[in-house]
């Protein structure tokens, strides 16, 4: 099924999945993330872009400091258009700013969670052989831990306040140094701050990159089934496509130059990204970056500053505001859009938010390889429990085990074909198969039915991915972290019911002979040495022997069963 404008799809248009851009979702014309900018910056210089930690940026200054930064790349570096370069930074001013500079470069974006361990990041940066790094001074001493065993060559480093005016910078940055200690030490005698870099890059020219709609933009790294993660290739195609497919959709209720969002998803994650970074900024908003939700009084406290007219989330953060009572106490007149994303919308959670807010909300569904908008509900016409309807050129197929197709209102595999379909994966030919069937359809890994009127519900995710708090978390890679445990023989890890996260990690384990017991409060301060903290299981439970397969494989299935019996 598809909505909103004619049919159109890789298949039809014999071109290669992440190459294609109908002209129905490019009005504009654009070859490049780069154009997006540049129109919004010709139709709204003066208008405020992002404001995060008290101040703010305009789409004017957001243009001249990306041009700086992307000046210093061409004219003091040797990365060439098609190099990696990796944000590491949390919702700071200077994340947009960086992120449009290297696209002006011609450079490959690496989005990087600030969360992530050493070990994490090892992989990421060898595995998409990044060249360059922008860090936040707080997770920096983590790069300095593996720098060496790594490609990069050049280190960016930035604090909170860098962008602030010059007494506030350094009254803040001590503060959060000094007084905080939230940043631990760290030593990169190569690595430069970012204001220096745009010093450099002050008053040089940028020279023009042409960027083709089928070149990759960023790799967005995603896991799988088998724990290893892997970077999705978005082009500029995938993502102009979906900025529109989900522009359309919203279009009724974002108005050009007068909203203001709220952002307290990070920017790094491809959801937060794709709203605030491109659908909202071609329309002239302004979004409010919130670089710690975590911090619920400080949150709310920002909150009231501003008559935000849409906000930005997932269903533990609107749990979690709703269970404020300062949050309640707050105007919300203005509200008028609430998305959410990123994981399941519970019915309680919507009708709480509604209940304290009085606005709806409204839910769509995605993953990273579709960039990420594959489905939302229309505005006017939300349906809490279903993701809504697909996006415009979209079509959605619903399909056996054995790759047939099932008629309507029967569960089976969520499978998707459109424009933001990602090119692959970075390297990977046979995972890229694995996921793509002969005629241009993702396999989602998703179990979703479509209803008579074309609204799509999950039924289940895959099989044994977990989700706390719209961060996926795959049991491989928590048990390999269990299983080197000198203690442990093996290992197994399920998503269990958590009233704040929506799931949290448990894992069972089983013991070597003789080997000490460890508490949990060991296994916990072993797991977060190698996983980011999101992932550290919150439960464990040691047992004689897991329940297997005939040929040996962990029954992960039969452990969710037991839990809910």
């Amino acid at each position: 099924m598809t909505t909103d404008t004619p049919l159109h799809n890789n298949a039809e248009t014999n071109q290669a999945p992440g190459s294609y851009l109908p002209s129905s979702l490019n009005p504009h014309g654009y070859q490049s993330l780069t154009d997006v900018l540049a129109l919004a910056k010709a139709k709204f210089a003066d208008l405020p872009a992002f404001t995060s930690v008290g101040h703010t940026i305009s789409y004017g200054e957001l243009n001249e400091k990306s041009d700086q930064f992307a000046a210093y790349l061409q004219h003091e570096t040797n990365l060439v258009p098609g190099d990696r370069i990796a944000i590491q930074l949390p919702n700071v001013i200077q994340y947009p700013v960086v992120l449009f500079g290297a696209i002006k470069a011609g450079l490959i974006v690496v989005n990087t969670n600030p969360l992530y361990t050493p070990k994490e990041l090892e992989h990421q940066f060898n595995d998409a052989g990044v060249k360059a790094l922008v860090v936040f001074a707080n997770m920096a001493h983590n790069v300095e831990k593996i720098l060496a065993k790594t490609t990069i060559k050049q280190v960016i480093i930035t604090e909170i306040a860098d962008f602030h005016p010059p007494i506030k910078r350094l009254l803040v940055n001590s503060v959060v140094k000094y007084v905080k200690k939230m940043v631990p030490a760290y030593h990169m005698p190569s690595a430069l701050s970012l204001n220096d870099v745009l010093a450099k890059g002050k008053g040089k020219t940028v020279t023009p990159v042409v960027c083709k709609p089928e070149d990759i933009a960023v790799l967005q790294y995603t896991g799988g089934t088998t724990g290893v993660a892997k970077g999705a290739m978005l082009t500029h195609a995938n993502l102009i496509a979906n900025m529109t497919q989900l522009g359309s959709r919203l279009k009724s209720t974002i108005e050009e130059r007068t909203e203001i969002y709220i952002a307290p998803l990070p920017l790094y994650h491809i959801y937060a990204f794709l709203i605030h970074g491109l659908t909202l900024l071609e329309r002239g908003a302004h979004s409010v970056l919130i670089p710690n939700p975590r911090d619920l009084p400080g949150f709310v406290k920002e909150l009231k500053k501003w008559p935000f007219t849409g906000f930005v989330g997932l269903n533990t953060l609107f749990v979690g505001l709703c269970n404020n009572a300062e949050f309640k106490t707050l105007d919300f007149s203005s509200l008028k859009l609430t998305c959410s994303g990123g994981m399941p919308l519970t019915h309680a959670a919507a009708d709480e938010w509604k209940k304290v807010t009085g606005c709806q909300v409204v839910e769509g569904y995605g993953l990273t390889e579709t960039s990420p908008v594959v489905s939302f509900n229309p505005i006017g016409k939300e349906r809490i429990g279903t993701i809504g309807l697909p996006v415009s050129d979209t079509d959605i197929k619903i399909q056996d085990l054995n790759g047939d197709a099932l008629p309507q209102g029967e569960s089976g595999m969520l499978c998707v074909r459109g424009p933001q379909v990602m090119k692959g994966y970075w390297n990977r030919d046979a995972a890229t198969k694995d996921v793509m069937t002969d005629d241009g359809f993702l396999i989602t890994g998703d179990i979703a039915m479509q209803h008579p009127d074309g609204y799509l519900q999950i039924v289940d995710r895959a099989k044994d991915m977990i989700i706390v708090s719209g961060f996926n978390v795959y049991p491989t890679e928590v048990e390999d972290c269990l299983s080197s445990h000198p203690s442990i023989m093996e290992s197994a890890a399920i998503g269990v019911p958590d009233e704040k996260a929506g799931e949290a990690v448990k894992a069972f384990v089983v013991l070597r002979a003789g080997a000490p017991k460890p508490d949990a409060k060991a296994l916990k301060a072993y797991c977060k040495e190698n996983l980011a903290a999101y992932k550290v299981p919150k439960y464990f439970e040691i047992r004689m022997e897991l329940p297997k397969t005939n040929v040996g494989k962990v029954l992960r299935r039969a452990l969710r069963e037991e839990e809910e019996a």
